[in-house]
């Protein structure tokens, strides 16, 4: 047990290549750069605000990958430069948190960190930063790994889940993680839901500093070498070389699969406030304006006899008619059409271009 409470900080995991948002998002400007909704904020910016009124900027860092640092200074000017963390390739997520733990345990020690994805849309900010305030407590408290769950609503095929049960020796509210599930079909989620018994994976983490390194020890010991590493080299002349030098020697893994299936000192925070990934085109439906029709929506659209659709154009006119359960994106060079229960596929599309060498297009 902790005798004080340490400092609070928030990681944010910007450098993700959002590709089941082809042909809106690319390569050169991904989801998470994008505005989805009316009011003009990136998804980045949103997330921003949401950690803003739980950590002052000075303690709130951006990891992304190098190119997209000029869109991350466009787009978040306030945020430090220093706070600034540029991967040199991308390496999934438990190597860019583990960059971030490196910095922060240089800089703020033992730190709670709250690590949340870029790309993410939250409909009740204030209910989602209870539930970051609750698991924060607990993470300064003890050596729990926590991940805020969402109690599902509907039984959604895209995303996975958590099964959980009750925790002993822990706050009320805050449960043991009993395994992660893969995506399901159709009918599994179906189970999932009736039960009870399943959160969807957020994807969104507490823990303190020395308690990430610490998994990176015991679960991914090369990327903890190169953390340590990068701890001792921080805010030195040596970083950046370093930095480039020895980030794309760590394993290329995602936090769930390198630590979070391992570890015994996992626990999670059900949250019911709006939360949605955004992960495919038909997401839009459920996290922006549709007509009456249940159609969204944006640009230069007539719709007639269609329903349920997602249209996104760009410069010139879409006339649907008579379609139901379409999606439909209009760009400069490129145009998807696809059946809505198909989306989850668009990257079997980029996988294609990306192999057939028309990277211009990606």
């Amino acid at each position: 047990m902790q005798n004080a409470a340490p400092l609070l900080t928030a990681v944010i995991m910007a450098g993700g290549r959002g590709e089941r948002f082809w042909p809106k998002s690319r390569t050169d400007c991904p989801k998470q750069f994008l505005s989805l909704t009316d009011d003009g904020e990136t998804l980045l910016q949103k997330t921003m605000k949401r950690v803003g009124g739980l950590v002052p900027p000075e303690r709130v860092y951006v990891v992304t990958n190098a190119e997209y640092l000029p869109l991350v200074r466009e787009q978040l000017p306030a945020l430090p430069a220093e706070n600034l963390l540029a991967e040199p390739e991308a390496r999934n997520t438990a190597p860019c948190i583990a960059l971030a733990a490196a910095v922060i345990a240089k800089r703020w020690g033992d730190a709670v960190m709250l690590t949340l994805p870029a790309d993410h849309l939250i409909r009740h900010e204030a209910l989602c930063a209870d539930a970051l305030g609750r698991a924060a407590s607990a993470a300064a408290e003890s050596d729990a790994m926590l991940t805020v769950g969402i109690t599902p609503v509907y039984p959604e095929t895209g995303y996975g889940y958590i099964a959980f049960s009750r925790a002993e020796g822990m706050p009320p509210g805050i449960y043991r993680v009993d395994s992660f599930k893969e995506k399901p079909d159709a009918d599994t989620a179906r189970e999932y839901v009736e039960s009870g018994s399943y959160l969807w994976n957020s994807g969104m983490f507490v823990w303190r500093a020395s308690v990430y390194l610490e998994a990176l020890r015991q679960y991914l010991p090369r990327a903890y070498e190169i953390a340590c590493r990068l701890r001792d080299v921080c805010d030195t002349p040596e970083f950046d070389a370093v930095l480039q030098a020895e980030f794309p020697k760590m394993p290329k893994i995602s936090v769930d699969f390198g630590i979070l299936e391992k570890s015994q000192q996992l626990y999670t925070i059900p949250g019911s406030f709006g939360w949605d990934d955004v992960g495919s085109w038909p997401s839009l439906r459920r996290v922006a304006k549709t007509d009456t029709n249940g159609n969204y929506r944006s640009g230069d659209i007539l719709t007639i006899g269609t329903k349920n659709c997602v249209i996104a154009g760009g410069k010139k006119l879409i006339a649907a008619v008579g379609l139901e359960h379409t999606v439909i994106v209009d760009t400069d060079d490129v145009l998807l059409v696809c059946d809505a229960d198909a989306a989850q596929n668009i990257k079997k599309v980029t996988d294609i271009l990306h192999e057939q060498g028309r990277g211009e297009l990606l």
